[in-house]
């Protein structure tokens, strides 16, 4: 029955159907058809599925995120990365690398920060001679390191569902996301100096001027510095650092900005409602195939399958990534964490990885996917935005790509790259 599900649901997708509701219908269809299970489960599953308070932490952290961009906080972001990196040969490419690794501490949403930057970055890379689907790839890979900085909302889920504690998989994000932006700076170098790309500012500005503007951008910069500190020390849960960010993020732009009014929180509230109504959907609508899957025994089957093929760790961690950035390609990478998590961590678990270290690579090659043709969310909303063929950012991407799934391998292999933070601090 797991296989004819899988099969409808795949067939919805291929006809268009969006994400949530291609899960939602095949799953109803399992239990229309069941003899065992009553169809009320179903419904009760989807309800049962909002009643979580871990889960808060998902829309507060989507609120906060567009607070911060309504109150001021990105316009100083892009300000201190071009003081520190618009030197360098490929200027405002480095730039928008530098401003998602930034933006990793405020927003936690890969694809808000993608759309950010095609807007305000795209257009001054296009009129700097910059091609449009390098532009376009720049942007939308750099955009990766935005889920891997802490606060990411992919991690909070994987550790809700994977019951992994969500402070260590927040300290374990942040040197991935360190060495992914220095080596997509060095690959956009590479490329820019082979192309005669030009800085966006003639030289160094000296340190007084990066001085000045951190100055400027501090109460970004300190947000994250709380949110490991409240959740090392006990502060606060993940839920209630959701919480803290809301209000840190009305108090710096009502106080210390003095750019967040009536009309921008309004702006705010909207595109929450609108983020937070896609991803609430598919969670919702996920908890029945969920419960299908665990009623089938899809976990335990898959674990003695996978332990059956190979009792290496390496190996085993190479089929899975591998499994994931190719499954990544095809289906939202919300979805992905809501369907593998629950089969995954007790695999890797019983194979002796930390569900910590591998929850850090599955999101990073889950993420991945959002920048990947066919079907990639971020891709498509900055060619969109920026008006990109296809073919064009395919080309353009591929060589960012390949050096992320480098790095990701290397995670996946060298697990203290992950590991080292949560280790000294937790």
């Amino acid at each position: 029955m797991t296989i004819l599900l899988s099969i409808l649901f795949l067939a919805l997708m291929f006809l268009g159907m969006p994400v949530a509701f291609a899960v939602g219908v095949s799953s109803l269809v399992f239990y229309l058809t069941s003899d065992t299970i009553p169809a009320q489960i179903g419904v009760q599953r989807i309800a049962t599925a909002t009643q979580s308070f871990p889960l808060l932490a998902v829309p507060l952290f989507v609120l906060a995120g567009n607070l911060m961009n309504s109150s001021g906080i990105t316009d100083r972001i892009i300000s201190l990365a071009r003081a520190l990196t618009g030197w360098i040969t490929g200027g405002l490419a480095q730039v928008a690398i530098v401003v998602s690794a930034l933006m990793g501490g405020v927003s936690g949403s890969a694809v808000a920060d993608a759309a950010m930057e095609a807007r305000i970055l795209g257009p001054a890379m296009l009129r700097q001679g910059f091609s449009r689907g390098f532009s376009s790839a720049v942007i939308s890979v750099g955009s990766l390191i935005t889920a891997t900085i802490p606060p990411s909302i992919g991690l909070i889920l994987y550790g809700f569902l994977g019951n992994v504690s969500i402070g260590k998989l927040f300290l374990g994000g942040v040197v991935p996301g360190v060495l992914m932006t220095l080596v997509l700076m060095g690959t956009t170098w590479r490329i820019a100096k082979r192309r005669g790309y030009r800085s966006d500012i003639a030289a160094f500005p000296g340190w007084r001027e990066v001085a000045r503007e951190a100055n400027r951008s501090k109460w970004a910069l300190l947000f994250p510095v709380f949110l490991v500190i409240g959740i090392r020390f006990g502060v606060f849960t993940p839920s209630e650092v959701g919480a803290f960010a809301v209000a840190y993020a009305v108090a710096v732009g009502v106080f210390a900005y003095r750019e967040l009014d009536w009309k921008r929180v309004n702006d705010a509230l909207r595109h929450s409602v609108h983020d937070l109504g896609m991803i609430m959907l598919i969670i919702m609508l996920s908890a029945m195939i969920g419960y299908v899957i665990a009623l089938e025994r899809v976990p335990q089957n898959a674990a003695e399958w996978i332990v059956g093929v190979t009792q290496n760790r390496h190996v085993l961690l190479s089929m899975l990534v591998a499994f994931i950035l190719l499954l990544g390609m095809f289906l939202e990478s919300t979805v992905i964490v809501l369907l593998l998590t629950p089969i995954l961590v007790p695999i890797v678990v019983k194979a002796g990885i930390d569900p910590v270290h591998f929850g850090l690579v599955m999101m990073t090659a889950t993420t991945l996917g959002s920048m990947t043709p066919p079907v990639g969310v971020a891709m498509y909303t900055v060619c969109g935005l920026l008006d990109t063929p296809m073919d064009e950012y395919a080309r353009e991407a591929l060589p960012l790509i390949v050096v992320v799934v480098a790095l990701i391998f290397t995670m996946a292999f060298v697990p203290q790259i992950v590991m080292f933070l949560p280790d000294l601090l937790m």
